[in-house]
């Protein structure tokens, strides 16, 4: 018997937290869609979940394991995201569970030593890498040339976005700015797009490009697989600086990267600090600016977002470019 549910609430959510919890997993609160296989029973002996287009939470019972079952969850899995016009999935799992998602059409991304990132494009990451590779003046490839990054929200564009922008531009001749293509944010990925556009006018050396689905947002992090918090902040950091040191850099050239300070974030303070420490491994610099500040507090995105939901948007002119407010404010 198949249970499902978007998700899944009462008595059959807490059966399922109970059924993770002995498979060594914890229920994301981001999921948005459940399938659980049911016994005579009725209890749960497989499972798995969908949270927007990535599969997670993927358990089978050990007395059950080699019956089939993990190929009818994804089944169920796959046929809801497509329902929903997501074709491009992605899979975080153990890697042990490697064979048994390779055998039903996923391809690995990286695999750390406590994650694996798979897809369901064969060629899904090369054409990615192709794609940034194309929108990157030739010019940038020069050996001599020295080239930066900087992967940020933008949510929106502020003047604390900029002057860390110009900052890494007195180090390096090209800047690549990658901005997260999350839907969760405030803005809408365009609208963020449209304002990092408007802001940087005449910042000709910067690059911008998307991170699709391949720089990890929040969002996505794999924090199911933990116990312990504070190892899954850390198993995550390190997914997402692997891949980027690994492959985006590399593809790129990329041998310097540039952070903001982030006094009040616990969550990006810990993704700082650990990319100090793995990033200088692949020979790649890092650089954390100081926040740039107006009336001695750091100019931050989420104090502009509260002026809008205030309705007190005056507030907000001193904190971002003209071209910005204008775009907020039009809207």
């Amino acid at each position: 018997m198949i249970l499902s549910g978007a998700p899944l609430k009462g008595n059959e959510l807490e059966k399922l937290k109970a059924f993770l919890r002995k498979m060594e997993l914890e229920y994301d609160e981001g999921i948005e869609f459940s399938v659980c296989i049911l016994s005579e029973d009725s209890e749960i002996i497989g499972t798995g979940s969908v949270d927007s287009n990535v599969m997670k939470c993927v358990a089978i019972d050990e007395t059950y394991q080699g019956r089939g079952l993990a190929a009818t969850i994804l089944s169920e899995l796959v046929q809801y995201e497509y329902e929903h016009g997501r074709t491009h999935l992605f899979i975080y799992t153990k890697p042990k569970n490697d064979v048994l998602f390779s055998n039903m059409g996923f391809y690995t991304i990286l695999q750390t030593d406590q994650v694996l990132f798979m897809e369901n494009r064969k060629n899904g990451f090369e054409n990615f890498l192709k794609k940034i590779r194309q929108e990157t003046p030739e010019e940038a490839f020069d050996s001599n040339k020295k080239t930066g990054a900087v992967i940020a929200n933008c949510n929106p564009f502020t003047y604390g976005h900029k002057y860390l922008f110009e900052k890494a531009l007195e180090q390096c001749d090209y800047l690549h700015v990658f901005l997260l293509s999350d839907e969760r944010s405030t803005f809408k990925p365009e609208e963020r797009y449209e304002m990092v556009r408007r802001g940087i006018v005449g910042m000709e050396r910067i690059i911008l490009h998307w991170t699709s689905d391949y720089m990890i947002s929040s969002a996505t992090f794999p924090t199911y697989f933990f116990k312990d918090s504070k190892q899954g902040q850390k198993a995550n950091c390190q997914l997402d600086l692997e891949l980027f040191a690994k492959k985006i850099a590399v593809s790129l050239h990329i041998t310097k990267r540039f952070v903001g300070t982030e006094p009040g974030c616990t969550v990006t303070r810990t993704y700082n600090e650990e990319m100090k420490k793995i990033l200088p491994e692949y020979g790649i610099q890092v650089f954390e600016i100081e926040r740039n500040t107006w009336n001695d507090l750091p100019i931050s995105a989420s104090v502009v977002r509260k002026c809008i939901a205030d309705g007190t948007v005056d507030r907000m002119r001193p904190m971002v470019p003209a071209g910005v407010y204008q775009y907020i404010t039009e809207k």
